[in-house]
């Protein structure tokens, strides 16, 4: 989600990858792009092309604009390092009044899920990197996972070290399946989500889910040069990314149009927010702060502004990491009438999606993570008071106490699941936790009841990599699936095949709205079972339709 300076803050917002230099010295490769070269590095049985630029720079009069794809090549490009990481929002969060275990969950998240330091950032951050098996020949036609990166669509980058998917194409080689691995940089926050009346009139909105989408056509012209097959494209993304991947199967009207075969969505889809136009309040703040408000064009005036200035606005406005939590970021998509058609919830109810095969899954304890910053709120007057105001604003107080009794009040019945009475942190936190961690269950499950009777589906859910004070949090089932760990696997074969299954893996079967079969990553002795996706129908359900009536806003 946003990004953070401090090591344990990026930890909490899980950019996954611990902080090495890029492009370390070693034997160098090549690909021809129309009139140019591309050189890479050779990494053992691995080929690391990075920091290719897949559309014009979005700068100067292309800043705020719809991407430009860089369809031509000429002299060498350099694709030894990464390229330039997009401008994050940093938003200091004060955590010196965590309890001590969750202190000592982050710092276990940020031993293993920190960002690369070591990488400048610009708005000249359109690139992607490219990772296949060694000595691929240009027809090879091998299938292709394409990475979207998350980080609350105002943080994140395809820099962080395990995206860059080396250990994921090493283990496609070693158990037969090879693949490729692209991973895209797409702008954030004010330069990629900006909204307000003003963009939403110039067909601006959600400009970062248009880079996703330049970066899968560049996929379908350039790799194969690369020994890819673009007709064998899988789009795959955690949080933001995995929300982005669901913005990309609705697009269009449920046109893929040839861009990508299938999905994997790991912990996001649709979310509680409303018309692009409902955050004008931002859009006014961000003119303000950089001097634009007396201009007869402010949209205009943004584009000739330093950057500097732009991203320091950013820095002023509202985060997921915040006391509002995910309600409180500007920034995460909103219908705009041409990307995204009609606002997300409706969209995931209303829409149509493209026919493709998915897989879709969380984390057990999705919403701890994202309830560290309104720990004071302690009761349950003030936990009614909380979600009326933020959550659901415009519900009624029936509504409220509704979901209230829907979610108890005892800690045993919260999360971290599965605790009892442990990491009670506060009277109320294990309460909005269950509550904030099921925004991203109910949407999945919605996507799931909407499409299995459709499309070919696939449900897990990761109760593995257990983090001290807040359980199986959002993202821990990365540490399993760019491990390489057995979700690894899985996801190798549904690259391929369309199907995650193969070899003496336990069988993963389909997903129906009758036995709601799913995959459930463990702990302990016994890694994997397939149990009954029902916990919490009823709780579910009704948050879901309460996001659906009330949406987030922007205040």
């Amino acid at each position: 989600m946003a990004m953070f300076k401090s090591a344990v803050s990026a930890a909490l917002l899980l950019y996954v990858g611990v902080a090495v230099a890029a492009g370390q010295a070693g034997e160098l490769t090549n690909v021809k792009l129309d009139q140019g070269t591309v050189v890479g590095t050779v990494e053992g049985s691995v080929e690391k092309f990075l920091g290719i630029p897949y559309a014009s720079p979005p700068i100067g009069d292309l800043r705020l604009r719809l991407p430009q794809l860089r369809d031509s090549y000429s002299g060498t490009v350099n694709a030894t390092t990464f390229g330039d990481q997009c401008f994050q929002q940093t938003v200091p969060v004060d955590f010196v009044a965590l309890p001590p275990a969750v202190l000592l969950g982050a710092l276990q998240l940020s031993a293993i899920l920190a960002q690369n330091e070591d990488v400048p950032h610009s708005e000249d951050c359109l690139n992607l990197n490219i990772i296949r098996p060694a000595n691929v020949s240009a027809d090879a036609q091998l299938p292709v996972l394409f990475w979207i990166y998350g980080g609350g669509f105002s943080g994140g980058s395809n820099a962080a070290p395990p995206y860059n998917g080396t250990a994921i194409v090493q283990r496609s080689i070693d158990i037969g399946e090879p693949v490729i691995f692209v991973a895209v940089n797409y702008r954030l926050h004010v330069f990629g989500f900006l909204g307000g009346q003003e963009v939403k009139d110039a067909g601006l909105g959600n400009l970062g889910l248009h880079d996703q989408q330049t970066a899968l056509r560049w996929v379908q012209k350039f790799i194969p040069s690369f020994g890819g097959d673009p007709t064998k494209v899988t789009i795959w993304g955690e949080s933001a990314g995995s929300s982005s991947v669901f913005f990309q199967i609705f697009a269009n009207n449920g046109d893929a149009e040839g861009l990508f075969r299938a999905g994997i969505m790991n912990s996001g889809s649709s979310s509680p927010t409303g018309d692009i136009a409902e955050v004008q309040h931002t859009y006014d703040f961000v003119v303000e702060q950089v001097g634009c408000s007396n201009a007869t064009d402010t949209l205009a005036c943004l584009r000739t502004v330093p950057a500097d200035s732009l991203v320091a606005a950013a820095n002023n406005t509202g985060s997921v990491t915040g006391f509002k939590g995910l309600a409180g970021s500007p920034y995460l998509p909103r219908g705009d009438g041409v990307f995204i058609a009609q606002p997300p919830q409706q969209l995931a109810v209303h829409g149509t999606a493209a026919n493709v095969p998915f897989i879709i899954g969380d984390t057990q304890d999705e919403g701890t993570l994202f309830c560290l910053s309104n720990l004071n709120v302690t009761t349950e007057s003030e936990l009614a008071s909380y979600l009326q105001a933020f959550w659901f604003p415009g519900a009624s107080s029936s509504d409220i106490e509704n979901i209230l009794k829907l979610y108890p009040a005892d800690p045993a019945a919260g999360s971290p699941y599965n605790t009892g009475l442990l990491n009670a942190f506060t009277p109320e936190f294990k309460r909005i936790a269950a509550i904030g961690g099921d925004f991203f269950h109910a949407s999945r499950r919605n996507v799931l009841e909407r499409l299995s009777s459709t499309h070919t589906a696939y449900n897990f859910l990761s109760a593995r990599n257990f983090i001290s004070g807040l359980g199986y949090t959002h993202g821990t089932d990365l540490i399993n699936a760019f491990g390489p760990g057995d979700m690894t696997d899985y996801f190798i074969r549904f690259v391929r095949h369309l199907d995650p299954n193969g070899g003496s893996a336990l069988h993963w079967p389909t997903y129906n709205t009758s036995s709601r079969l799913t995959l459930q990553f463990n702990d302990g002795s016994t890694p994997l079972t397939v149990t009954a996706d029902t916990e919490r129908l009823a709780a579910m359900s009704a948050l879901f339709d309460l996001g659906l009536r009330f949406t987030f806003q922007d205040n």
